[in-house]
Parts: structure tokens; sequence; C-alpha cells
């Protein structure tokens, strides 16, 4: 299930029904993050939620080479950096036994929006695999940045994904994870 701003809707090609609860929860700024997460769903048959901000970004707030966007604003000044969102826990978040975390790279570390998502839930007894998406960037300490400030769960090695990552190479890495379906 797709929960965005609330609303459900089926993971698109979801086939088998896992044996334990799998959500992938994840903050797209411009699609990138978002195909990623939606091809983990669908080859986990696991639900979706998106971590949609209050505030939107539009493109020209994510402009990064533009000095007085929202995004180079939000940069400088970190107190600005907590990003109220639409929901903040996923229904039924307590009954996932796997989560995954998606983002894109911004500044070496994970979106914003995503730092009020994993302090305002509690991870404790859910494995967690983080994963980004970035044109250029690697993963650096992102996962283990969000796994020191979420302070709950058993987080897992994160994946960087390039911002062209096709289905199979996706479908590849969540194979490798050896995860009950």
């Amino acid at each position: 299930m797709e929960a965005s701003a609330g609303a459900d809707e089926s993971a698109a090609g979801s086939e088998t029904t896992p044996t334990t609860p799998i959500l992938v929860a994840y903050y797209s700024a411009t699609g990138n993050t978002k195909k990623v997460a939606r091809d983990i769903a669908s080859d986990l048959g696991a639900d979706l939620f998106e971590i949609t901000p209050v505030k939107p970004y539009t493109a020209e707030e994510l402009d990064w080479t533009d000095g007085s966007s929202r995004v180079n604003v939000e940069h400088d000044d970190p107190s600005q950096q907590d990003v109220e969102l639409v929901q903040e826990t996923p229904d039924g978040f307590d009954a996932y036994t796997t989560v995954f975390v998606g983002y894109p790279i911004w500044w070496g570390g994970a979106a914003w929006p995503v730092d009020r998502f994993v302090t305002g839930n509690d991870f404790a007894g859910k494995t967690v695999y983080p994963f980004c998406t970035s044109g250029s960037s690697g993963i650096g300490s992102s996962a283990t940045d969000l796994a020191e400030l979420c302070g709950t769960g058993e987080w897992q090695e994160g994946r960087r994904f390039p911002s062209t990552a096709s289905a199979d190479e996706v479908e590849e890495w969540v194979d490798a994870l050896g995860i009950e379906r």
C-alpha cells in the first residue's frame, strides 16, 4: 500500500504478500528515489509510504546552484532543516518488522525531511535498510547518521543508487539481502 499524505493505494506490480510486514518509506525530491522505492516495494510485495513535507520543495527551491534557494538557506542554517511533515508515522507502523528508508543525498547527507521521519518514529524491533539516490555523491555517512539520529532499530548497511538506477539493479540488491518474501 502506498500512503502518501495518508491516502492508500496498491503498490504497483505487487504479486506476493510478504510473510513479515515490510514498509518502504521514502522522500523523493525529483522522482529518482520514488522510482527506486517503488521497485523495492514491487520486488518484496511491500507497502509504500511517501515522506511528504507540509511545504513541498519546488524546482526553484531545490536549485542548489542558487545561493538564495530554499535548500541553500536551510543548508546554511541547520535550525531551518526541521521540515514539518504531512504525516510522520505511517498507518500501522508498529506492525512492520522490516523498514526501508529512502532519500536523495543533499550535501553528502540524507535530505532533511527524512530526519523528522526517523526521529518521529520508534524503530525498536525493526530491521532498517537505508537507500539513497544521487547523480554523483556516494552514500557517505548518511545511513549511519540516520541510525544515530534515530537511536532505535537494527540499521543495516545502506545502498546508494545512481539517479538512473534500473529495476534490475534494485532487484539484484533486494535479492542479495535475503529477505523472506
